[in-house]
C-alpha cells in the first residue's frame, strides 16, 4: 500500500505540472532551500523580524562593555545571513568610539556561546553606523550574536537606540529591517 500511494503522489504531481506548465517534481525530490532571486536581487523568503540587545554593564563610562545584538533566523528564511548594519538612531552621546577590530560573532546567545562566525567589520562614525559581512554565510534556522566593543559606555545617561537591518547572502541583496535594539545608560548611583 505504501509503494502504490508513492506512485499515486507522484503520478498527481505529474499531472499537476502538465496543467500548470511546470516542470514535473516529486515532493520526495524537493531540492535544498535557496536565495529566492527576483530581477537580480537576493531577497529572504521569511526574513528574521526581530533583534535583541543586551549589556551586562550600563553605567556612564564603563570599560569592558560589550553590546550584544542576537538574531534569530527562521529555518524556512530561503537565504543565508550575509551582513547586517546596526546604526546608532538615537542617543545624547554621539561620539562615543569602539574597537572596531574587537567586534565579534559567535553561534547561540550571550553566556551561551556556540561556535564563532567570522565577522569583518566596517564604522563609520560620522553617520554611527557598523556594517559587518560574514565571509561564511550564517545559515537558515541559526540563533546568531554579534558583540560591539566600545572604547568605554557613552559619557551621557540616556536611552540608546539602534536600528539593524539583516542582509541575505547573495547578489544585490535586498535588506530587511529587524527593528531596533534599545540600550539603556545609567547614572552611577553613589548612595
Amino acid at each position: 500500500m505504501p509503494r502504490l500511494r508513492r506512485v499515486a503522489v507522484a503520478l498527481g504531481w505529474a499531472l499537476a505540472s502538465c496543467i500548470t506548465g511546470a516542470p514535473a517534481i516529486s515532493p520526495l525530490a524537493i531540492p535544498a532551500a535557496r536565495a529566492l532571486e527576483l530581477k537580480g536581487a537576493t531577497y529572504f523568503t521569511k526574513a528574521p523580524w526581530k533583534v535583541d540587545l543586551v549589556s551586562y554593564y550600563t553605567t556612564v563610562w564603563q570599560t569592558s562593555a560589550e553590546y550584544y545584538f542576537t538574531i534569530s533566523l527562521d529555518a524556512d528564511a530561503g537565504a543565508a545571513l550575509g551582513g547586517l548594519t546596526i546604526q546608532q538612531t538615537r542617543g545624547v552621546d554621539t561620539s562615543f568610539p569602539f574597537f572596531v577590530d574587537r567586534t565579534s560573532a559567535f553561534l547561540g546567545r550571550p553566556r551561551q556561546q556556540g561556535p564563532r562566525v567570522p565577522v569583518l567589520a566596517q564604522f563609520d562614525s560620522d553617520a554611527r553606523r557598523f556594517t559587518l559581512s560574514f565571509p561564511e554565510p550564517v545559515s537558515p534556522g541559526a540563533t546568531l550574536t554579534v558583540v560591539l566593543k566600545p572604547w568605554n559606555n557613552p559619557a551621557v545617561s540616556d536611552t540608546y537606540m539602534f536600528q539593524v537591518t539583516a542582509y541575505p547572502a547573495g547578489p544585490n541583496p535586498s535588506p530587511a529591517s529587524l527593528g531596533f535594539g534599545t540600550l539603556r545608560i545609567y547614572d552611577p548611583d553613589w548612595r
